[in-house]
């Protein structure tokens, strides 16, 4: 990759952000479309991260991506928030206006969505109930994206009853707690299923549950990557639900935010996705 002194310069911001797949995301579509750009992984502890935020207008960086543990203090530390990361005192996106002022957004219910419609075309949001397994920051998102998009009850399903109910103020006409052995209750007449916890992932527990109430037609999304199937969606998948993996929501995430640093629309292809899989 050759840059040069008009480079435009974005980032991911985290702490650990070693692991992230985000600069090799990033690096595609810039290869793709022959940006003279690059993206980089910026390892900032939880101390430092308000002099990384407003060191970026003066080190030349069009904007950054932020991860945790960083989200709520991005919101806290930019300059202009939008909307919707204020409903979720969360941004993951930050760009560096001409004038220096920073602007947070979040594109996590954004990315969340756009990963159904694009591997589940015929889901419809309004069908009728909805399930989403956890309480923290990908539920809050998840939460604010399917009440935005007409579902008529979201059933918010976690272990610590307490911290379901804490999400429920963001869709308060259509939210309620459900502790977790209710889960068969819960998975009755739903047309969704989003697992928004870590268990599944490599290195973490198993998501034990019993699916034998959830209607066979009903959509299985994991928003887990690591591994790609889960065993969640491989037990959805058996028993003939549809399923969708949790890659699409990184990826569509990252859309917006590339979009406003280097001034082109990217797309979600086959070929991205085997990128962001690679060894």
């Amino acid at each position: 990759m050759f840059l040069t002194g008009k480079a435009l310069i974005a980032g991911v911001i985290g702490w650990p952000v070693s692991h992230s797949r985000s600069p090799r995301l990033h690096g595609h579509w810039l290869k793709t479309y022959g940006i003279d750009g690059a993206y980089v992984p910026l390892a900032v502890p939880p101390t430092r991260i308000e002099d990384a935020i407003r060191a970026l207008p003066a080190l030349g960086f069009a904007g950054a991506n932020v991860t945790v543990p960083h989200k709520e203090a991005a919101a806290r530390l930019a300059d202009d928030v939008d909307d919707f990361a204020r409903r979720l005192g969360a941004a993951n996106t930050l760009v560096v206006k001409p004038d220096g002022r920073i602007a947070a957004s979040n594109s996590d219910a954004f990315g969340f969505l756009e990963n159904l419609r694009q591997r589940a075309p015929g889901f419809r949001a309004n069908a009728g109930p909805v399930v989403v397994l956890g309480s923290g920051g990908a539920a809050r998102a998840v939460v604010v994206a399917l009440a935005d998009a007409g579902a008529p009850e979201i059933r918010i399903v976690n272990r610590t009853l307490a911290r379901a109910s804490g999400l429920c103020h963001l869709a308060p006409s259509v939210a309620r707690a459900m502790p977790w052995p209710d889960m068969a209750a819960a998975l009755a007449d739903a047309v969704l299923l989003v697992n928004t916890t870590s268990l599944g992932m490599e290195g973490q527990p198993p998501l034990e549950i019993d699916l034998g109430r959830l209607p066979p037609r009903a959509l299985v999304n994991d928003i887990v990557y690591t591994p790609l199937e889960t065993a969640l969606l491989a037990s959805a998948a058996a028993r003939g639900n549809p399923v969708v993996d949790g890659l699409g929501m990184l990826l569509h995430q990252a859309r917006p935010g590339f979009k406003a640093w280097f001034g082109r629309e990217p797309e979600v292809t086959d070929d991205l996705r085997r990128v962001v899989l690679a060894p």
